[in-house]
């Protein structure tokens, strides 16, 4: 199962970064594979991530590791050849836990652009923290 975001060019894109920190808590982070950095998005909902790939990929599976208290809630995935033309693939259900978490899709997806929704939060304020985002064809 091929990792995308390693064999791939792309380039990624978030709803908002905790006090516009991206020095201590930017979208890099999400994908440096060091467990003491994390994207650290600020307080509302919804918040999201978007990835954008120069050529269509397929995405049959990713992994997702949030900080406990800090997950997202009422998630789901959006794709699309156009970042502002996107329609709704799959909803996910993450647990709100310390831990790497895998999500299998029904059918794997085609598209240049995906996009994670992470509607509410497990936290008051509707901050997400994520260690590590993965996405595999």
């Amino acid at each position: 199962m091929p990792a995308l975001l390693t064999e791939n060019n792309f380039e990624c894109r978030v709803s908002s970064v905790l006090n516009k920190n991206v020095q201590s808590y930017g979208k890099t982070y999400m994908f440096d594979n060091c467990s003491e950095t994390c994207w650290n998005s600020d307080a509302g909902s919804p918040q999201w991530v978007l990835i954008s790939f120069e050529d269509e990929c397929g995405l049959s599976s990713f992994e997702v590791e949030f900080q406990g208290g800090f997950a997202g809630k009422n998630c789901h995935i959006e794709a699309g050849n156009d970042k502002k033309e996107l329609t709704l693939v799959e909803s996910f259900y993450p647990e709100d836990k310390n831990k790497l978490q895998r999500f299998n899709l029904k059918n794997q997806i085609r598209a240049k652009v995906f996009k994670f929704m992470f509607n509410e939060s497990y936290d008051f304020f509707g901050r997400i923290i994520i260690y590590n985002l993965s996405l595999y064809s």
